[in-house]
């Protein structure tokens, strides 16, 4: 049998956004309740919201399954997202395929981009900025300092079960990052090689640190 935690996001991902009373009618407890295990899911990180604006009057809170609350529905998406990518490579040659994706991460990064002036921020908060961006994507990130380099770390991966199949969609973070950055990274471990997490590292010289 389904826990309560199940229900709700089982709930979510069929009317992909609703509010606390939705949910509470739905799974047929109360509002209070619904908000415990909403509260807990934001906190992995399943869960996300936004104040939507529906009809008169204040703008309504409607929550949402973030990337990596999707990725616990496997079946569903999964097997397409893989299946698109075969065809893709049906029809496409391998430099076609890597330009798609890094596309795919350029266009991210654009759209985060849209109200920002990335000359007017330095690098660490433009690292900040990543981190934000990243774990909007689905990602568990941390940043850590080397001297005038820096380490980005992904511990967890939205993607990874694509890139068993097709690894070809680690480039879509790794185009996100360089392109925050306006600096190449270079990636050095890799989950899906067996390390631990992801790691980048970037490599700034003292001029670009100190701009």
């Amino acid at each position: 049998m389904a826990t309560t935690r199940e229900k709700v996001m089982k709930f979510l991902l069929e009317k992909q956004r609703c509010t606390i009373n939705e949910i509470a009618e739905r799974v047929e407890i109360n509002p209070i309740s619904v908000r415990h295990h909403i509260s807990k899911l934001e906190t992995d990180a399943l869960v996300a919201y936004e104040d939507e604006k529906r009809g008169v009057g204040r703008p309504t809170r409607v929550y949402f399954l973030t990337n990596k609350g999707m990725e616990l529905f496997p079946s569903r998406y999964l097997s397409l997202s893989v299946s698109l990518i075969d065809q893709l490579k049906e029809v496409l040659s391998q430099e076609a395929i890597n330009k798609f994706f890094e596309e795919i991460g350029t266009n991210l990064a654009s759209n985060d981009l849209k109200n920002i002036n990335l000359e007017e921020i330095d690098i660490k908060k433009r690292l900040e900025l990543i981190e934000e961006f990243l774990e909007k994507q689905g990602f568990t990130v941390k940043i850590s300092e080397e001297g005038n380099n820096y380490r980005i770390y992904e511990t967890s991966c939205p993607y990874i079960h694509v890139g068993k199949e097709h690894r070809e969609i680690c480039i879509v973070d790794e185009t996100l990052i360089s392109a925050l950055l306006e600096h190449p990274v270079k990636k050095t471990e890799c989950i899906l090689d067996g390390d631990p997490h992801c790691s980048y590292l970037v490599q700034i010289d003292e001029e670009k640190s100190d701009k």
